[in-house]
C-alpha cells in the first residue's frame, strides 16, 4: 500500500468510527452517567472500550486508523458497542481488510457491458432498466430507462464528457432538484451509496477523483460526504418528477452482477393498473424500443 493510500484509509477509519461513537449517548448504551456535565457529545473512548470488551489503548489504536491485525472478533465486538446498522458493519469489514497490507485488492470495475446483459436490457422492454458502475456512471440503458432519465440524458454536463453520471447530475445540475421529488433524501441516500462503495474499492482512482470533484464543487455533497455514512442500494421506492408524465412513485430493485465486478443492473417495476404504468406506457410509445448505450458525449 502506497503511503497516500495508507494515509487515506487511516483518515476513513478514523472518522468513520469517531462519527459512530459520537451519536451514541450513554443512555443509549445502557451506561450509568455521573458527575456534571460531559465534553463529548457521545460515548468517551474508554466507555466504547468497555462495551467492547477490550483495553482502551487498544481501541485508541483503532479509532486512529489502524484496523490491520483486527480480528472478527474484535470488529463483531466493535460493531455491537457502537450499534452499528447491516451497512455499517459490513463498511467496517470492508475497511479492516482493506487496512490488511496483504489484503487482495478487489478486481477492478470493468466499463464494459457484455452483449448478453445487452440483450437482458432489450428484452425488460416493459420496465426501465439500465446498468452502472460503482461510480455511478450509467453505462448501458434500454429506451425506456433513457426515456424515464432523460433529464439526466440531455443534461448539459454531459454535453462535452461522458459517460452519464447521476451523481454529477444530483449535485450539479440545478434542474435535478425538479427532478427528484425529495431532492434531499436523495441527495442522502447518493453520498451514503458511494460511501460504501469507497469502502468495497479504496483504491478506485476514478471513483475517488469523483468524490473529490464533487467535494469540491457542491457544498452539498462537501457537508454530507463529512457525516460518514453508508447504506446499501438494493430496493426501495424512486419518486420522479418527469417533465413529459409528472410525478412517479416507482419500486426500485438493485442488483449486483456477481460476474461483472461493481456493475449493478437496477430496474423500476410498477404496480399493474396503476397510474405509473400508465405513465410508463405512454413513455414506451414515445421512445420506442431498443438498447442505447449512451455515447461519451451523451
Amino acid at each position: 500500500m502506497a503511503p497516500a493510500e495508507k494515509r487515506n484509509l487511516a483518515s476513513e477509519v478514523r472518522e468513520f468510527l469517531s462519527t459512530r461513537r459520537a451519536r451514541i449517548t450513554p443512555q443509549q448504551a445502557g451506561l450509568r452517567v455521573y458527575g456534571g456535565q460531559r465534553r463529548v457529545p457521545g460515548l468517551r473512548r474508554e466507555e466504547v472500550a468497555l462495551l467492547a470488551g477490550m483495553s482502551v489503548d487498544y481501541y485508541v489504536r483503532l479509532e486512529r486508523g489502524n484496523l490491520s491485525g483486527a480480528s472478527d472478533a474484535v470488529l463483531e465486538a466493535l460493531a455491537h458497542a457502537l450499534q452499528l446498522d447491516e451497512a455499517e458493519r459490513t463498511h467496517l469489514y470492508d475497511l479492516a481488510r482493506a487496512s490488511t497490507a496483504s489484503g487482495r485488492r478487489p478486481a477492478a470495475t470493468t466499463s464494459q457491458v457484455r452483449p448478453t446483459l445487452l440483450r437482458l436490457l432489450d428484452s425488460m422492454a416493459d420496465v426501465p432498466a439500465f446498468i452502472r458502475n460503482r461510480r455511478f456512471d450509467v453505462l448501458a440503458a434500454n429506451a425506456l430507462g433513457r426515456a424515464l432519465y432523460a433529464p439526466l440524458f440531455d443534461s448539459p454536463l454531459f454535453a462535452q464528457r461522458g459517460p452519464v453520471n447521476s451523481a454529477r447530475f444530483l449535485f450539479l445540475d440545478p434542474a435535478s432538484q425538479d427532478f427528484w421529488v425529495d431532492w434531499h433524501k436523495g441527495a442522502d441516500d447518493a453520498v451514503a451509496f458511494l460511501r460504501t462503495e469507497t469502502g468495497k474499492a479504496p483504491y478506485d482512482k476514478a471513483l475517488t477523483d469523483l468524490i473529490g470533484e464533487l467535494t469540491t464543487k457542491s457544498d452539498e455533497f462537501a457537508r454530507r460526504w463529512a457525516h460518514h455514512d453508508v447504506k446499501f442500494h438494493r430496493s426501495g421506492l424512486k419518486r420522479l418528477r418527469h417533465p413529459l408524465v409528472g410525478e412517479l412513485a416507482l419500486p426500485y430493485e438493485a442488483m449486483e452482477l456477481p460476474a461483472d465486478p461493481g456493475l449493478r443492473l437496477n430496474f423500476y417495476t410498477p404496480e399493474p393498473d396503476s397510474r405509473e404504468r400508465d405513465a410508463l406506457d405512454l413513455l414506451a410509445s414515445w421512445a420506442g424500443t431498443g438498447t442505447v448505450i449512451p455515447a461519451a458525449s451523451d
